[in-house]
């Protein structure tokens, strides 16, 4: 049984929660579906070669390396009982999660089964920064316009 503890995974039948690694043998014996693995600088090949083959052994349906010092992503999808790179990722469409990858520019894209892009931590936050900001800023013009016709109400009071 597995034990790992992947940037990314993926479980489906298996509750949502933090885990500090990943127990197949004390989750069902449901391996995780998909796994995204990101690089840092200190990731040495022997240990991509042995999460690989561990992923292999253990029925990983998909498996993603992205290496953010070049922006590059590679794939591996189960076919039969192997995990098989495919060609190009560009394009690429997760049969697991509906998630199209798009690396014809940099960064990296990726795009929802809705095809609508699916936005990073960054952007979802400044998204959101910017929705809080429209909001205040709606509510301040309201303000100043309730002032604004009670000073006009109070002006036609006086006769002006």
């Amino acid at each position: 049984m597995m034990e790992r503890s992947a940037d990314v995974l993926v479980v489906i039948g298996r509750p949502k929660g933090p885990r500090r690694s990943y127990k197949q043998w004390e989750e069902d014996g449901i391996a995780p579906q998909v796994i995204f693995e990101v690089l840092s600088p200190s990731d040495r090949l022997h240990e991509m070669i042995r999460e690989y083959r561990c992923y292999q052994t253990y029925g990983v349906e998909e498996y993603y390396i992205y290496d953010q010092g070049d922006d590059t992503l590679s794939g591996w999808v189960r076919e039969g009982s192997e995990l098989s790179e495919f060609p190009t990722i560009n394009g690429w469409t997760s049969p697991r999660l509906g998630v199209r990858f798009d690396t014809s520019q940099t960064p990296l894209r990726l795009f929802g089964p809705d095809d609508r892009r699916l936005l990073t931590p960054r952007e979802q936050r400044a998204l959101e920064d910017s929705r809080r900001q429209t909001e205040e800023a709606r509510r301040r013009a309201e303000e100043a316009e309730r002032r604004a016709e009670r000073l006009a109400e109070r002006l036609r009071a006086l006769g002006g």
